[in-house]
């Protein structure tokens, strides 16, 4: 029973590291492509005035 259950461990915490470091990477593209748009609308704001 113990073997089984430090496999079941190793899988829950490897795929916990994956998901977090999925996460990270995701949430990092996403705040550089919002900033990115943010910056282009601002340009376009002042070029308009």
């Amino acid at each position: 029973m113990s073997e089984q259950l430090r496999i079941i461990l190793i899988i829950i915490v490897s795929v916990s590291i994956f998901g977090l470091i999925v996460f990270v990477l995701v949430k990092n593209y996403i705040k550089s492509k919002i900033h990115y748009y943010l910056e282009e609308k601002n340009k376009k704001s002042k070029e308009d005035l």
